[in-house]
């Protein structure tokens, strides 16, 4: 099965148990239509479980599976999708985009790796292709600023959405240098000991994945985001205090069935070293998380001007945090 198949069979199977991979077309009365721009896995259990409060709470959502964040935003921006998973920092500023960021879901947490027989260090990328998520992503964002840190160049820049499809293409050697996430990590580490490298990543603290929508849907649907935020917030809370509860999560909800039984054991590893990190956000991001974004993405030259001149507001929404936090209390 080539690897194209294989995720539009993984995509039809993920549309049967956590939602619809609905074709892009006209909003129903009610429903929260949000678009990820990946395949949802183990890092999105914190979010599909909130979405599944959410539901609870009365709030209809409809779950839109796309390629990459490119498509999430431009769905929301053509009106096919109500609420995008994404950083569209560049976005909004380059193309002028009219989203905004409404709450951050969790801080970068990728790993820059290399087949070893072929690299050992930054320097060695130099002029090199690498592999990162898409154009804009956090995964970019990373290998930009470590390339510029290390004095070096990358050559070509290739688009290849999935932490998983990227660990099983460095492993089939189809990729030399990529970056993956936590959980893709620790697989290339058990599946391939001593075969990849782990670059150092020094001084990255932005947003990952955030919730963002058009100004219009935030004011007219302000109820239904404040649900969202809220078990977003407390999803975050309670699995960051003890990452057992994503497991409890998972099963409850009867989240990414694919991964079996065997499943659980490595998504407590995952959140416990997510929660050892403080990766996931306990009081939705908002100005903090945007003043650190701001720093980072114009280091990784993704957004333009000063850093201490951007104005949040052109940016966020944090108006349902607010809320929220008003609501939960702080963390």
């Amino acid at each position: 099965m080539t690897k194209l198949s294989r995720r539009t069979v993984l995509a039809i199977a993920l549309a049967a148990t956590i939602g619809s991979a609905m074709p892009l077309g006209p909003a129903h009365a009610g429903n929260m239509r949000i678009a990820f721009g990946d395949l949802p896995g183990i890092e999105s259990i914190q979010t599909l479980a909130a979405i599944e409060r959410a539901k609870e709470r009365g709030v209809g959502v409809e779950l839109i599976i796309l390629n990459d964040e490119d498509l999430a935003a431009q769905a929301i921006v053509g009106g096919q999708a109500d609420v995008g998973i994404g950083a569209p920092y560049t976005l909004i500023q380059k193309v002028g985009v009219p989203i905004r960021l409404f709450a951050q879901i969790s801080t970068l947490r990728f790993f820059p790796v290399v087949n070893s027989e072929s690299y050992k260090s930054w320097k060695d990328l130099d002029g090199q292709e690498v592999a990162v998520q898409a154009r804009g992503s956090g995964t970019e964002a990373v290998m930009l600023l470590m390339a510029k840190a290390n004095g070096i160049t990358l050559g070509k820049i290739s688009y290849v959405p999935g932490s998983e499809v990227r660990r099983n293409a460095l492993i089939q050697g189809t990729l030399k240098a990529s970056i993956v996430d936590a959980a893709n990590r620790r697989a290339l580490e058990a599946e391939a000991p001593g075969k990849f490298t782990v670059l150092p990543v020094d001084n990255v603290s932005a947003s990952d994945e955030a919730l963002f929508a058009t100004a219009d849907y935030l004011k007219s649907n302000a109820a239904d985001v404040d649900i969202l935020v809220e078990e977003l917030m407390k999803t975050g809370r309670e699995i960051t205090e003890n990452p057992a509860v994503a497991v409890e999560l998972r099963n409850k909800y009867k989240l990414l069935p694919d991964l079996g039984a065997d499943g659980d054991k490595e998504i407590e590893e995952y959140y416990k070293e997510t929660a050892e990190a403080g990766s996931l956000a306990l009081n939705g991001g908002g100005t903090d998380a945007a003043t650190g974004d701001f720093a980072f993405f114009s280091l990784a030259g993704q957004i333009e001007g000063d850093p201490a001149t951007l104005k949040v507001d052109d940016f966020w929404d944090v108006s349902a945090i607010d809320r929220a936090v008003a609501k939960l209390g702080k963390k």
